[in-house]
């Protein structure tokens, strides 16, 4: 039987890297040799059992590689030793909910998200991909894998979060915690047109990164209230459209109090616990909020699209890497990331040694003016 090496959910607080049996593609499936992949703040949430998933599950769901095995149904389509990505979410594309437009939830609630949460994930050195032919999307030559590799996840997800917020040209907009998906979620924001986006975090290092990602005020929690200064910013009325980004209840509450009435509270944290909307926030209930949710978007459509944004110089997200470690460190990755330590944005994982481990990210700015 055929090996690999893998990092395995052992239970909460609990990971190992393990040697176990290597996937085979059936029917409509590929297995992709991993070449790159990232943690996740899912992952965090995983791991300190806030989430839960099976023990013995191979954890991590934004995978970048190469085409090793195709199962029947694909011919024609792909080749063995293309490059591809594949996105964190895996639509079927046929079910009930893909052809209602909720393809992140195929099957059921949160059906989509399949790595590292229902089946074998990408921290490993091979990975099984269901559905392989609405799923694998090819990278567009003169990229490398760390410059795709925001696309899986934290991209799509951070875009959406301007998208799902119905985010127009001239609106305002701020968005509550600047970690990759809210910087993500800040570049989405002025790729949409938004005339005033206000970072707020509570690290003076990520505010500076948000300036770069197209924020235009930064306000630090650790300096007081920042809804004040919100409601000053829009003439009092408060943001057109406001994006959770953590998925905490003080970070949901305040995107309700900067919102202004008739706004949208675009929320993409990953929540634990009861969840409360404050009564003076909602006004009572009869205020036109709208409040949405999402799931990062997946299939090779959603992660060409994004992919293209990256070829054509639209969007640089390469200096989200910060770190780097192989997949036999992945205790000292893990003990970084879900530490915030070190000014770790996002840390690239790789298979095999990597010569260097760390490497801040680039002080260039992060969306073409073009």
């Amino acid at each position: 039987m055929r090996t690999m090496k893998a990092v395995v959910f052992q239970g909460k607080d609990h990971i190992a890297v393990e040697e176990v049996p290597r996937p085979t593609a059936g029917f409509g499936e590929a297995v992709i040799r991993i070449t790159a992949t990232t943690i996740c703040g899912t992952d965090v949430h995983i791991v300190r059992g806030e989430y839960p998933v099976r023990p013995g599950l191979i954890l991590g769901h934004e995978p970048v590689g190469v085409i090793e095995e195709l199962g029947g149904g694909l011919e024609g389509l792909y080749h063995v030793g293309q490059r591809v990505i594949v996105g964190a979410i895996t639509p079927c594309g046929q079910c009930f909910y893909c052809l209602n437009d909720a393809r992140s939830q195929c099957g059921g609630p949160l059906g989509g998200w399949r790595f590292g949460n229902t089946i074998n994930g990408a921290w490993a050195e091979y990975l099984l991909v269901p559905d392989a032919r609405a799923n694998l999307a090819p990278i567009p030559d003169g990229l490398d894998d760390e410059d795709v590799l925001m696309c899986p996840d934290i991209f799509s997800t951070g875009l959406s979060g301007a998208e799902s917020g119905n985010v127009k040209v001239g609106d305002s907009v701020a968005v509550f915690a600047q970690g990759p998906i809210g910087l993500c979620a800040t570049v989405g924001a002025k790729l949409r047109g938004a005339s005033l986006i206000i970072g707020i975090d509570a690290s003076q290092e990520r505010l500076e990164a948000a300036r770069r990602f197209g924020a235009n005020v930064t306000l630090n929690i650790h300096d007081g209230d920042p809804i004040p200064e919100i409601r000053r910013l829009t003439d009092g009325r408060g943001v057109d459209v406001a994006i959770e980004a953590l998925g905490r209840q003080e970070t949901f509450e305040n995107s309700l109090r900067a919102v202004r009435a008739g706004g949208t509270v675009s929320s993409l944290g990953v929540y634990s616990g009861k969840l409360v909307a404050p009564y003076e926030a909602l006004h009572a209930g009869l205020g036109d909020q709208k409040i949405v949710t999402t799931l990062c978007p997946g299939g090779k459509e959603r992660m060409r699209r994004l992919m293209a944004m990256i070829a054509n110089r639209r969007v640089d997200l390469s200096p989200l890497v910060t770190h780097r470690f192989s997949l036999d460190d992945i205790h000292d990755a893990f003990d970084l990331f879900s530490h915030q330590s070190d000014g770790v944005l996002k840390v690239a994982l790789y298979p095999t040694p990597v010569a260097s481990r760390h490497q801040q990210g680039s002080e260039a700015s992060v969306v073409s003016s073009q």
